[in-house]
């Protein structure tokens, strides 16, 4: 059965659609199979995967949420090999309070998903940065929680509310839940700060902090903008090396030998 991970931060701009896209991709260069879906009514991770929110040809996260079609029903193959995609739009936001009213309302995701799980090795869930029932809905539906922290002192501040509703997830809805690691991103080595701040994360957090650092590369900030991950983009780049480390790393930590969670 496939892995479940969620993305998340409430804080934006650290890189979570970022990771999310070039991680599912990497992923997929490594001969894994992989669903992403977008979880976040902006539909970033769509568009960065050259599918257009509001092309009403492609069905959505929302219809999926909603009940109107299944989970097979609104896959589409993206460009990469081995990567499909369950896209977003804007009428995800309605979600939440068409919702309300709904039995095990925090569940929806997890029990939509059932069909599908044994055709991915991986699904990995670019979250909305809101800590709303759509989150809460991708925390219920997720084996673990890959967290992107910029190396910045504001972004350390705000980790706090999210390990809250992590803690609160566990506690009352998915008790399986797992922290599956931190990976910093956007890092600048030749920054003071920016070597202090993951001094810190490794000290406070040991080995939840992926050894792979996402550095900052030009080509990752690109890549969106041609619809592309990186690895399609300019597979020599900087981005492109660190994104491949990092799902290196994560098979290696889920290998039945090394998961120790």
């Amino acid at each position: 059965m496939g892995k479940v991970i969620a993305i998340a931060n409430q804080k934006g701009g650290v890189g979570k659609t970022t990771t999310a896209i070039n991680l599912a991709a990497s992923l997929a260069a490594l001969e894994k199979q992989v669903l992403v879906i977008d979880a976040d009514p902006q539909a970033n991770t769509t568009s960065g995967l050259d599918f257009s929110p509001d092309d009403d040809s492609h069905r959505s996260l929302y219809e999926l949420m909603e009940g109107t079609l299944s989970v097979d029903d609104v896959l589409v193959q993206t460009e990469m090999p081995g990567l499909h995609l369950i896209p977003s739009n804007i009428n995800l936001v309605g979600v939440e309070i068409e919702m309300i009213n709904e039995p095990e309302r925090e569940s929806v995701l997890k029990r939509a998903l059932e069909p599908i799980r044994d055709k991915y090795d991986y699904i990995i869930i670019d979250c909305s940065p809101s800590l709303g029932l759509i989150t809460v809905n991708t925390l219920t539906a997720a084996d673990s929680v890959i967290i992107p922290v910029q190396p910045e002192f504001f972004a350390l501040e705000g980790l706090g509310k999210l390990l809250q509703t992590v803690r609160i997830v566990q506690n009352g809805l998915n008790p399986e839940l797992t922290i599956e690691g931190f990976v910093v991103t956007m890092f600048d080595g030749r920054t003071k700060v920016h070597q202090q701040v993951l001094s810190e994360l490794r000290e406070h957090f040991q080995d939840l902090v992926f050894k792979t650092v996402i550095q900052r590369n030009i080509r990752l900030s690109e890549a969106p903008s041609h619809g592309k991950p990186v690895l399609l983009y300019e597979v020599s780049c900087t981005g492109s090396s660190n994104y491949l480390n990092l799902a290196a790393e994560l098979i290696e930590r889920n290998k039945p030998n090394n998961n120790e969670q």
